[in-house]
């Protein structure tokens, strides 16, 4: 069973107590993380309402996980490639698939 740390954070000028499995350094910091890019949203000027601006900057935020996991899959394609070309230089006894 794992261990359920409560951990209050400001998001937006609220107070929230987030129950999570984190540490919380993690949680503060995802919050943190949260917090900034719904100001950065806010102080475009382009949203004034903080519900519309916590949207966008979930949408951002998703964006931003989404180019990390594309990035994630070519790395992992490249270091197969890589390991490929490797294993030509080994002698035929030390390759191994």
């Amino acid at each position: 069973m794992s261990i359920k740390h409560s951990t209050r954070v400001t998001i937006c000028g609220e107070d929230y107590t987030i129950r999570s499995d984190s540490p919380p350094e993690h949680t503060r910091a995802v919050a943190a993380y949260v917090d900034a890019k719904i100001n950065e949203v806010l102080e475009s000027a382009a949203v004034v309402e903080s519900h519309k601006a916590a949207i966008l900057a979930a949408l951002q935020i998703t964006d931003e996980l989404f180019e990390a996991r594309s990035g994630q899959v070519e790395l992992g394609q490249d270091i197969s490639i890589l390991s490929s070309e490797l294993k030509r230089w080994l002698p035929p006894a030390k390759r191994s698939n």
